[in-house]
């Protein structure tokens, strides 16, 4: 009866990610006659800063809407632009778009897109792996963006047992072994006793 599509990028420029999110909303049987087969095809797009997951650019586009007006709220989209995307991200969007802020749309996608930087942040960093660049960035311990984001991230989760037992990104296979299985391994990989 309704399909919804949201599909989010993210491209790196420079010390900045380029995210761009799309949302799309069609009737699949529609045929004309009693309404659009389109209903909503919007974009938010965003630059963030790398170095503090803020957001310094934000850029709504409409491109199938409902009503004339809907378009209206597309410039109240700049006020994106100061977030962090790290932490308290969907809190902040919902006061500032939720409701008769905002459209819920727009508001949904924006949502959906901090969580997608944050990946970007971790690809970012295997690609530099994959390419032979050296180590993963966030070996050095830049893992705290991710505490209490999920159960396995939580302060006791096993996100920073396995951090502390020595596990880094790419270390071990995808996905990454339980605790202790990385507490039994990783001695041995390093040469030390088991």
């Amino acid at each position: 009866m309704h399909r919804r599509t949201i599909a989010v990028e993210v491209f790196q420029r420079g010390e900045y990610f380029l995210v761009v999110g799309t949302l799309r909303d069609q009737r699949p049987w529609a045929g004309g006659a009693y309404g659009p087969r389109d209903l909503h095809a919007m974009e938010l797009a965003i630059v963030v800063r790398r170095a503090d997951m803020t957001i310094v650019d934000a850029e709504a586009d409409m491109k199938t809407f409902p009503h004339a007006e809907c378009t209206d709220i597309e410039p109240k989209f700049r006020d994106l632009v100061g977030l962090s995307v790290a932490r308290g991200y969907t809190a902040a969007v919902q006061e500032r778009f939720g409701r008769q802020r905002g459209c819920s749309h727009l508001e949904f996608l924006a949502r959906a897109i901090g969580p997608v930087v944050v990946q970007g942040l971790t690809s970012a960093g295997a690609w530099e792996v994959e390419k032979g660049s050296g180590e993963h960035p966030m070996s050095q311990g830049g893992f705290a963006f991710l505490a209490n984001t999920c159960h396995v991230w939580s302060e006791d989760g096993p996100g920073p047992r396995k951090i502390a037992a020595g596990w880094r990104p790419g270390l071990l296979e995808y996905p990454a072994p339980s605790v202790a299985e990385v507490r039994r391994r990783l001695p041995e990989e390093a040469g030390g006793p088991a």
